[in-house]
C-alpha cells in the first residue's frame, strides 16, 4: 500500500469525514462498502462528486471514505467537504475555484440546543390567561 494518496477532512453538523483520493476510475469506498450501497438518496452522490465535476476530474481518482457521526444529510456534506480539502491538497491551483464553488466553506449550522422552560429550542407552552 504505498500508494500516494492526498487526505482531506470534512464536516458538517455532527458528522466528520476523512477522505482520501488516490488516481483511479472514479470509484468511491465509503467505510467499506461501495459509495452507492452506503448513500442511498437520490442525488447524494451527485452532492459528493459535485467538487470533483467542478475540477473535471470525474472519472480520474478514486474515493476512499471513513466516516462517522451525524445522520445521512450530514455525512454526505461531510465527504463533499473532504474532497474538497483533498482536491486542494493535490492541486493548490484550484482553491480558487473550489472556493467559488462554495466547497471550502464549513457549514457551520448545528441543532440549537433546548432551553429550561420550552418545549423545544423556541417553542413555548400554550399560553393560558387563566
Amino acid at each position: 500500500m504505498s500508494e500516494k494518496y492526498y487526505e482531506g477532512i470534512g464536516r458538517r453538523k455532527t458528522s466528520s469525514a476523512r477522505v482520501r483520493i488516490t488516481p483511479g476510475s472514479g470509484n468511491i469506498v465509503v467505510n467499506g462498502k461501495p459509495g452507492a450501497e452506503y448513500f442511498t438518496r437520490m442525488g447524494d452522490i451527485d452532492i459528493i462528486f459535485d467538487p470533483m465535476k467542478a475540477a473535471e476530474m470525474e472519472n480520474k481518482l478514486d474515493i476512499s471514505v471513513h466516516v462517522k457521526g451525524g445522520g445521512v444529510t450530514g455525512q454526505t456534506g461531510a465527504v463533499m467537504h473532504g474532497v474538497a480539502r483533498a482536491l486542494i491538497k493535490m492541486e493548490p491551483e484550484l482553491r480558487p475555484m473550489m472556493r467559488s464553488g462554495g466547497f471550502l466553506t464549513r457549514d457551520s449550522r448545528m441543532k440549537e440546543r433546548k432551553k429550561p422552560g420550552l418545549k423545544r429550542a423556541r417553542k413555548a407552552p400554550t399560553y393560558t390567561k387563566r
